[in-house]
């Protein structure tokens, strides 16, 4: 392409992009001349994050959606539609986090984690592939899905399962979708700083003793350090270009190489 962005002319839905790895994304593949759609339920501070591209002179608008709500998503699809008419790239990145272990989690706790982290990202497909089948070139979905999805973690018994599902969903929607050269893979991030870092009293998950003694002293992360939003992003953009043609049904571990160290 004459400017050298190799997403021009794209439209790109990023669920919560407000902040965090979502935002990450959102800023690259605006960065690539996408036309980025910041898609999440806290819109106030989307609709912010939005106008911080927009002011860096790239494409962004913002709006409002609950992943856990098949109406909410529904909405999302319809104001897609109706504003652009077709979607190219689609990021199911939208997640919240809980601490749950089975000898007290309640099963409403565990529904709630399930139905945002794992049945959203099927909402968002269902409502979507129309549109997505609907574009031309370069038609992609990229799960965030977590290393957690392919391991054990103790208190995390409901995210890590509802991100292991994200795992097979995504090998599964790419042979769906296979015939019709739409390609669908997965990140699963490591630690990352994001908002979720943050723990219940207020501190870092970083700055804990047991992530700087395991973590980064005796190297289970070999980079000894955590990773951020723009190093979820690379590799995001990498599975959007057209470098990725014969690319699907993957799950790419960003994660500093913990997953290596097991």
């Amino acid at each position: 392409m004459s400017n050298g962005k190799r997403l021009n002319g794209r439209v790109a839905v990023i669920t919560g992009a407000a902040q965090g790895i979502g935002f990450g994304i959102a800023e690259r593949l605006a960065s690539e001349g996408a036309l980025t759609i910041l898609a999440d339920i806290k819109i106030g501070v989307a609709t912010a994050a939005a106008q911080r591209l927009v002011e860096q002179g790239y494409k962004a608008e913002a709006l409002a959606v609950d992943i856990g709500d098949d109406s909410s998503v529904a909405e999302l699809a319809q104001a897609v539609d109706c504003n652009h008419g077709r979607c190219e790239i689609l990021i199911n990145n939208a997640a919240i986090g809980a601490d749950t272990h089975i000898e007290t989690m309640k099963m409403e706790e565990y529904h709630r984690i399930v139905s945002v982290n794992q049945d959203g990202a099927v909402r968002m497909a269902m409502a979507f592939v129309p549109l997505i089948k609907k574009a031309g070139e370069g038609r992609r979905i990229v799960n965030v899905a977590s290393i957690q999805g392919l391991r054990g973690w103790p208190n995390q018994l409901a995210y890590a399962t509802a991100k292991g599902a994200v795992v097979n969903f995504t090998r599964a929607l790419a042979c769906d979708l296979a015939p019709y050269n739409i390609m669908v893979n997965a990140i699963a991030p490591g630690f990352v700083d994001t908002p979720m870092s943050i723990l219940p009293d207020g501190s870092h998950e970083y700055d804990s003793d047991w992530f700087r003694d395991i973590y980064v002293k005796y190297g289970r992360i070999p980079l000894r350090r955590f990773g951020s939003p723009a190093d979820m992003a690379g590799p995001t953009f990498f599975l959007c270009s057209d470098d990725a043609q014969y690319v699907t049904g993957q799950i790419l571990s960003v994660d500093g190489g913990a997953s290596a160290t097991f």
